[in-house]
């Protein structure tokens, strides 16, 4: 697949020539100048996102912010370590992370178009060795203005992985620059296959598998989103990404190890959602799913999917039951999840979620799994009830299209090798 293609654009110059014409040329008040000016280009399909649409006179506190931080920056001495300085540059840092994350505003595209990201990578430079709290706030807005892929590419040009592992190699014992530090590697590499693999050359598996192994109690919830991102394909430009092989290199690493250790401390670890989705990402292959199996995953995951009932957790189970689809995919964790147990629990759970399609269909595609390519499990899920659940779940949501899908797909794995199953109760009128 190539590049999406590419929209109109417009600078920021441009934009204020147009709407001064309006006031100078046709006589518009501003207010009426500026919005004649957005809906013109929005109609001619012109893509708005980075320009400041204040009215003439007007001021945009995304501006204000980056044009004070710039004679900030420019002017860096010894003075900058004065406290009150810093004081200030911590406040603007945080006023713009803030204004960037009210979603719908626009502003991180604005603070981006607008050297934003430059200038951060830049005051990340200056400020590593010296003020862990200026980073963090640092850090934190650079994660804030990584919005796109013309942002992630500035990012990269500017150097600004290089800063970033920097500072987290020297920021290890600091759970803050540490969250915020991988926060912006989770940022930067969505959709941008390239920087993926520049955090991968600068060994950035090695790193978070130390730091996972120190900080054991998942108090960094964004390492894990960050794990789950350089194993992601989401880059169009990019034909056939490496993600898998990076997987790979996770897997070897023992990260396996390591994530099965934080999901058996159960509903109690804070990122144990987060942790279930890394470790998915890192199940590609079947060797891989049976080196979880072996240290001990699919108790763990089971365990998870119980408890997660008990409690009423939906987001648990719905993470722990999309890990465990994904190790499903090996036979011999197929007969060791039948075996554990594994049918039971997921009919509890279930009944427990009744009434969230979410839910079911993630059982639905594991039972789906188990009994691909066996009659004996398929059986032994007809006995636990898997039937009637589909038949159940398929008459109470008929809107839920992936639940329909995955019952019909659980459905034909349970009687295609198993005539016995074939019966007339597995007809669904709709």
């Amino acid at each position: 697949m190539g590049p999406p293609k590419a929209s109109r654009s417009i600078s920021q110059q441009a934009f204020d020539e147009m709407v001064k014409e309006n006031i100078d040329d046709l006589g518009m008040d501003p207010t009426e100048a500026l919005q004649d000016a957005i809906e013109t280009l929005s109609l001619q399909g012109v893509d708005l996102s980075g320009i400041v649409t204040c009215a003439p006179g007007e001021s945009n506190p995304v501006i204000q912010s980056l044009d004070r931080l710039k004679q900030l920056d420019s002017d860096w001495t010894d003075r900058v370590k004065d406290e009150k300085v810093l004081e200030e540059l911590i406040e603007l840092l945080n006023k713009l992370s803030d204004l960037c994350r009210v979603q719908g505003s626009g502003n991180a595209a604005i603070a981006s178009k607008n050297g934003g990201v430059e200038l951060v990578c830049s005051i990340c430079s200056k400020l590593r060795g010296w003020s862990n709290h200026g980073l963090v706030s640092a850090l934190n807005t650079m994660a804030a203005f990584l919005h796109d892929l013309q942002s992630t590419e500035t990012f990269r040009k500017s150097g600004g992985e290089k800063i970033v592992m920097g500072i987290l190699h020297d920021g290890t014992q600091n759970v803050n620059i540490l969250n915020n530090g991988f926060s912006v590697v989770a940022a930067a590499a969505t959709g941008n296959e390239v920087l993926k693999e520049a955090f991968m050359d600068l060994k950035v598996d090695e790193l978070m598998i130390i730091i996972l192994k120190e900080q054991s109690k998942g108090n960094i919830p964004s390492l894990y989103d960050a794990i789950r991102v350089l194993l992601t394909s989401d880059d169009n430009r990019v034909v056939a990404s490496q993600v898998y092989g990076y997987a790979r290199i996770f897997a070897k690493k023992g990260v396996a190890e390591v994530l099965v250790n934080l999901l058996r401390e159960g509903l109690t670890s804070p990122s144990l959602v987060s942790a279930s989705i890394a470790l998915k990402a890192v199940a590609v292959n079947d060797e891989i799913c049976r080196s979880i199996a072996d240290h001990g995953g699919i108790d763990a995951v089971l365990l998870c999917i119980g408890d997660s009932g008990e409690q009423g957790n939906k987001a648990v189970a719905r993470a722990c039951c999309s890990l465990l689809f994904k190790l499903a995919g090996s036979d011999t964790n197929k007969s060791a999840i039948i075996e554990k147990g594994g049918l039971d629990r997921l009919i509890k759970l279930s009944a427990r979620f009744a009434d969230d399609p979410s839910v079911l269909q993630e059982v639905m595609s594991i039972i789906c799994t188990l009994s691909l390519r066996s009659p004996e499990n398929a059986a032994r899920a007809v006995e636990a009830g898997a039937g009637d659940l589909a038949i159940e779940s398929m008459q109470k949501f008929p809107g839920s299209l992936l639940l329909q899908r995955n019952s019909c797909l659980m459905i034909r794995n349970l009687v295609v090798r198993n005539p016995e199953n074939r019966q007339d109760n597995f007809v669904v009128v709709f």
